[in-house]
C-alpha cells in the first residue's frame, strides 16, 4: 500500500491544495484533494488488466470550484434536497438556501440541496495520510461552525477514504455537534465503468425491495412504495437503459434497503459486460440515491472528454430526502452527546 502528497492547486488567497494518491498492489488508485474532499479519480483495471478512470471529473481545479456538478465531492450538511429549504426543529424554523431551482418566473419552484450555496464540497478540510501494511488513505476533518448555510449547531466531522489490498474503497464518516441537527453526509463521485460514453448498458442491482416517489422538481411524496413491476425494480440485474424511457426525466430516486445499522449490508452491484469491471456497495445507511446522469449536458471534462446526458451515475448512501420534514422516514436528527457514523464501501471486482 502506498500513499503520495503533493500540491494540486491554490485558492485565489494562496492556499496550497493538495492532492494524495492511494494506491494497493491490485492496480487500483485513488487520488483525492483536501477541498470539497473531491474524489478526482478512481483508476482500476479491466478483465484483461487495462486500467482506466472510472470517474467523471476535471483537467483544472476551477473547473470544480466554477461548474462542478458535484464531482467526486464529500456533500452535506445535508446531502439531497430539502423542500423550500426550511424545517422546524424543536419548535424552531430553520431557513437554508434554495440552490435547485425548477421552473422559471412565478411557477418556479426552489428547494435545498446538498448543503446549500457552499457545502462541504466548496470547504477546505484538513488533511491527514496515513499508511499501513494493508490499507492506507486520508483522514479529512472539518468544523462546520453554527449558523454556516443556515443550520444549528457547531458540527465537527471527521471523514476518512481508506483503500485496501482486499480492491476495497471505504468512505467513513462521523460527527458530533453542540446543538440538535440534521446531519446528511455523503459521497458524490460520478461513475463510468467504461470511462466513456453513456452507462445505458450497466447492469444494476439494488437490494432494495422499495423506493421513494417523488414529484416534478424531484421531492418525495412521503410514500414508500414496493419497486415489484415497475421501471424502478431492479432486484435482479437490469441495464439502466432498460427502463429509463418509463421514468420521468430519468432516474433521481432513493431506494430503500432497510433500517440504519452498524453493520454494512450489500445494497448494490453495477457490472459492465463490455469491460468486466464491477462495483459492489455495501453501507450502514438505510438508503441509496440511484441517479442517472440526466442534467449532464455534454460538458467537458478530463482528458477532453465530453460528458453526455447519463454520461455517469451516482450512488449515494444516505438517509432518505427531505428527511427532516417527513416524519415517519428514518430520523437524520443528530443531538448533543450522540456521534453520527456511516460508512460506505465500494469492493471493485473483474469478471
Amino acid at each position: 500500500m502506498k500513499v503520495k502528497e503533493q500540491d494540486y492547486a491554490q485558492l485565489s488567497d494562496g492556499t496550497k491544495i493538495k492532492m494524495f494518491t492511494v494506491s494497493n498492489s491490485k492496480g487500483i488508485e485513488a487520488r483525492v484533494i483536501d477541498y470539497g474532499g473531491i474524489l478526482v479519480s478512481l483508476k482500476t483495471p479491466d478483465r484483461r488488466a487495462q486500467t482506466i478512470n472510472v470517474t467523471l471529473g476535471f483537467d483544472k481545479f476551477e473547473d470544480y470550484v466554477e461548474k462542478s456538478p458535484f464531482f467526486g465531492a464529500v456533500v452535506g450538511r445535508y446531502a439531497n434536497r430539502i423542500t423550500s429549504g426550511k424545517f422546524i426543529l424543536d419548535e424552531k424554523e430553520y431557513t437554508l438556501a434554495c440552490n435547485d431551482t425548477y421552473g422559471a418566473g412565478p411557477d418556479a419552484v426552489a428547494n435545498h440541496l446538498h448543503g446549500g450555496e457552499k457545502g462541504y464540497d466548496k470547504v477546505l478540510w484538513k488533511a491527514e495520510p496515513f499508511q499501513e501494511s494493508s490499507l492506507a488513505g486520508v483522514r479529512l476533518h472539518y468544523l462546520s461552525r453554527d449558523g454556516e448555510e443556515g443550520y444549528p449547531g457547531n458540527l465537527d466531522i471527521t471523514m476518512t477514504y481508506q483503500l485496501n489490498e482486499d480492491d476495497e474503497l471505504s468512505f467513513e464518516y462521523q460527527a458530533n455537534t453542540d446543538k440538535p441537527t440534521p446531519v446528511n453526509l455523503t459521497q458524490h463521485s460520478y461513475w463510468n465503468l467504461t470511462g466513456t460514453g453513456t452507462i445505458l448498458d450497466h447492469q444494476v442491482t439494488l437490494f432494495c425491495p422499495f423506493y421513494i416517489p417523488v414529484g416534478k422538481t424531484l421531492m418525495p411524496t412521503g410514500e414508500v412504495l414496493s419497486v415489484n413491476g415497475t421501471p424502478f425494480d431492479f432486484t435482479v440485474p437490469r441495464a439502466v437503459g432498460e427502463h429509463i424511457g418509463d421514468v420521468e426525466g430519468g432516474y433521481d430516486h432513493c431506494f430503500v434497503a432497510g433500517p440504519a445499522s452498524t453493520a454494512l449490508k450489500r445494497i448494490a452491484d453495477i457490472y459492465e459486460p463490455n469491460s468486466g469491471r464491477g462495483m459492489e456497495i455495501w453501507t450502514t445507511k438505510p438508503g441509496i440515491q440511484f441517479y442517472s446522469g440526466n442534467f449532464l449536458d455534454n460538458l467537458k471534462g478530463a482528458g477532453g472528454a465530453i460528458y453526455p446526458k447519463h454520461g455517469g451515475f451516482c450512488v449515494e448512501t444516505e438517509f432518505f430526502p427531505d428527511s427532516v420534514n417527513i416524519p415517519h422516514f428514518p430520523s437524520c436528527i443528530l443531538r448533543p452527546g450522540q456521534t453520527y457514523s456511516h460508512k460506505t464501501t465500494h469492493r471493485f471486482y473483474t469478471r
